[in-house]
């Protein structure tokens, strides 16, 4: 369950993560910095739309149904994409389209781990499971930008075709629902229990992730710009991005077993907080000073900005209950990709006008911000 979860979590990661590593192609032909911030949002806008939907619906019908079905929908859209890649605006259509089904994944293979993992082995597993995410970029960071400078966007869109559709079938045959616990007999009859109005809990957590999300997604969208502005190549600057999140894959896997021998999640996602504040102050310290070692500062920055994410989901799931931890998680993701649809046109628009430097310390101000929202004691419902 865990590995096929990785598999179609990376598979719609690759999938979105597409636009953003064809901006320098776009540059290239013309098109405006703040546009192509926009053009690269297109998936974010789609899994925007549709998060809190796709999650209300496995709540309902179950995870392979959802996993699959979102998949094979995804595989689609990437045909889609393939047919219109001369026209940059249908392409985006396209994108918007593919992040609207791959969103499914999003919510239900957090679900899958949540359902099939004791809570004392969960923060581990869904280390692993968030790394699909990284991994997913990294697939792209490394295949993108090499095969649409030397055989353009339609020989880009090939790999996801065949992964997606692929994993499509694995999941449908491979995937069991996880088992749910039981009603009370008392409370067979009633509605679970609205845990958002039970407390501040997850509106607090759901906000931390908003803020913490930014400078993730600041460097997926534009540590390769970055990097090409200091002189890199394309290719090359593709593969220390794809490095990079290779590396906070593992990272994630890391802090996820840390909150297991804590025993809890948000005492580690506080700490993260501050090491994510100053890893960017330290990138706009580097691109002012021109630092020889950009790279290294790259891969460390990428990897802390990558950690929260599961310790965030994970304590998300365990507060709402298995009755309604499809619907947070759905939550959860909106308000983060709500957040990274906003950075590309908006620290694109930063990079404009200001510069690289001025930007990056811009969004280390977010996760001090965080810090001060970050619940001071963990929920459960297990």
């Amino acid at each position: 369950m865990l590995a096929l979860g990785v598999a179609a979590q990376a598979a719609g990661t690759l999938v979105v993560s597409a636009p953003a590593l064809l901006i320098p192609h776009l540059l290239a032909q013309g098109m405006p910095f703040a546009s192509a911030g926009l053009f690269a949002a297109a998936p974010t806008i789609g899994l925007v739309l549709t998060l809190i939907a796709w999650g209300a619906v496995t709540d309902r019908v179950g995870e392979r149904v959802v996993i699959a079905g979102g998949l094979a929908l995804t595989t689609l859209t990437v045909v889609g994409a393939w047919i219109t890649a001369g026209d940059p605006l249908l392409l985006g259509i396209a994108f918007l389209a593919a992040g609207m089904t791959s969103a499914s994944t999003n919510a239900a293979s957090g679900r899958v781990v949540v359902g099939w993992f004791p809570k004392e082995r969960r923060g581990l597993a869904m280390g692993i499971r968030q790394m699909s995410q990284p991994l997913g970029v990294t697939l792209a960071a490394v295949t993108v930008p090499l095969l649409t400078e030397t055989d353009g966007i339609r020989s880009a869109l090939l790999l996801p075709f065949a992964l997606c559709a692929v994993l499509t079938v694995l999941c449908a045959v491979g995937i069991a629902d996880p088992p749910r616990p039981p009603a009370a007999p008392a409370a067979r009859s009633a509605s679970p229990t609205n845990p958002y109005r039970a407390s501040t809990f997850l509106w607090r957590v759901h906000l931390v992730s908003v803020l913490l999300v930014v400078p993730q997604f600041t460097l997926s969208t534009y540590g390769l710009v970055w990097l090409v502005g200091l002189g890199w190549s394309t290719p090359a600057a593709g593969l220390l991005v794809g490095v990079s999140q290779f590396v906070g894959a593992v990272g994630r896997i890391i802090v996820g077993a840390w909150s297991d021998r804590a025993g809890s999640r948000v005492g580690p996602l506080r700490i993260v907080a501050v090491a994510a504040a100053a890893v960017m102050g330290a990138l706009a310290l580097v691109d002012v000073s021109h630092w020889a070692p950009a790279a290294v500062f790259l891969v460390v920055a990428t990897s802390v900005t990558v950690a929260d994410n599961g310790l965030a989901y994970t304590s998300v799931a365990e507060a709402a209950g298995a009755s309604w931890s499809g619907r947070a998680l759905g939550a959860q993701n909106t308000g983060q990709f709500l957040a990274a649809s906003a950075v590309g046109p908006g620290v694109g628009a930063l990079v404009g006008a200001l510069g690289f430097a001025a930007s990056f310390a811009i969004v280390a101000a977010l996760p001090l911000l965080a810090l001060s929202v970050v619940p001071r004691s963990d929920v459960s419902h297990d």
